[in-house]
Order: structure tokens, then sequence, then C-alpha cells
């Protein structure tokens, strides 16, 4: 059984991070997802919060092959005591590229049996990212081809339902 462990912050969840979620599911047995913890990052959701919307999004999936967990800490520790083959990450332009790369290239060193398998969303997911979903749910705009219908529900009322500065 191989099992990749896409790790992020998914605040929120959008559909870029479901298209790499369910591509990913094509190529290994197992995805775990993993929300990161980090009391650096302000952000709109909390673990629990974020963990419950992945949830909700996979649920026709979680047929046993996703699970979703939080950790914190290095990356490489987690995927070492979970006894995960790789690390799935989604590269959206070249300018996530240099990062990723470092990235990649650290956690071969901490952890060398283990590889980063990088995959292109679909075009329509190439520009997506959280930040930018949160930013257009704050200021009132539409995110429904962004998010699933629940989460752009669960935006809204974070902001108010109305613009928000």
């Amino acid at each position: 059984m191989r099992t990749a462990v896409y790790p992020g912050t998914f605040d929120p969840v959008t559909n870029g991070h479901l298209d790499i979620i369910s591509r990913g599911l094509k190529l290994f047995d197992h995805v775990i997802v993993a929300v990161l913890v980090n009391r650096e990052k302000h952000t709109m959701f909390t673990v629990g919060e974020r963990m419950e919307m992945i949830s909700e999004a996979t649920r026709d999936v979680l047929t046993g092959r996703i699970k979703i967990i939080s950790f914190n800490g290095l990356l490489v520790n987690y995927v070492r005591d979970s006894g995960a083959d790789a690390i799935l990450r989604g590269l959206r332009a070249i300018s996530d590229f240099e990062y990723e790369f470092q990235m990649a290239l650290m956690n071969r060193k901490l952890l060398k049996q283990v590889d980063t398998v990088f995959m292109m969303p679909d075009e329509r997911y190439s520009y997506l990212s959280s930040k930018l979903v949160r930013e257009v749910a704050s200021f009132g705009g539409d995110v429904s081809v962004f998010v699933p219908d629940f989460v752009g529900k669960r935006l809204e009322a974070k902001c108010g339902g109305r613009p928000h500065v």
C-alpha cells in the first residue's frame, strides 16, 4: 500500500486542494491530509474547523483511503512516524516552484527514503489559493466557484456576510 501525506494549512480548503487530493488518490492507495498547526500563522478557521471542512468535502471518497490529521513540528517526523511513502504537494505557478523545490530538498536531506511528488492542479485552479479566497470573501465577493458551497457559507458567516475590512 502506497501512502502520501498532503500537508497544508487548508484555511479554508479550496476546490484546488480537493483536485490534488482526488488526483493523488489515483497515484496512491491512501492520502493523509495533514493540517498544519502553526501558532505563527493567523488563520481564519481553527484546526478543528479546517479538519471538519476537509472531512465534509471528501466524505464521498472517505472509503478508508483518506485520513485527516493535524500536526505540528517537522513534517518529515510525521511522515516517518506514519510510514508514508511520499509527500504530496500542489504547484500552481512558477512562483510556487522555488519554495517547494527548497522544501523538497530539505525534506529529502532530513528523511532520505521519502520523496516529494508535485502535482499541477487543473488549470481552473492554477491561480487559486486559500489566501486569495479569504481576501475575496472578506470584501463580500462571491467565492462559490473556488470552494464547496458549505465552505462558502462558513466564509460568509466568518466575514459577517458583508465586506469586512
